[in-house]
């Protein structure tokens, strides 16, 4: 095996290890959740307000209630988190925390260092 399959390999099996309460096992959990967390996270490096309603809705092969689950969860666990802005307070936008911006950075800087 060469050595960078063998480092995918274990980045994988790095990343499996880490506990079960992490980001890297939510939001591995499904195709519909690795997805919202792209969505969620394109915005934010964007600067674009992603509200809750825009989310559920761009979120393919997933119903709304489904979706409304997801990003509950992702907020119940501290990934995301509600906030209301602008003179519409009934709008809530979806914004990721603070850690798991921090999160997702080493996990990009980390795939960005691994070749196959």
């Amino acid at each position: 095996m060469s050595k960078s399959s063998k480092d995918l390999l274990e980045f994988w099996e790095d990343q499996m290890k880490l506990s079960h309460t992490s980001s890297n096992y939510f939001f591995r959990k499904s195709p519909s959740h690795y997805h919202m967390m792209l969505i969620v996270m394109n915005s934010y490096k964007l600067n674009e307000n992603l509200s809750v309603e825009e989310l559920k809705t761009r979120l393919f092969k997933t119903s709304r209630p489904k979706s409304a689950l997801m990003i509950k969860e992702a907020c119940d666990k501290e990934f995301f988190y509600l906030e209301k802005t602008g003179n519409d307070h009934r709008k809530k936008y979806v914004l990721p925390t603070q850690n798991f911006v921090n999160e997702f950075n080493e996990y990009l800087k980390t795939l960005k260092n691994l070749s196959f």
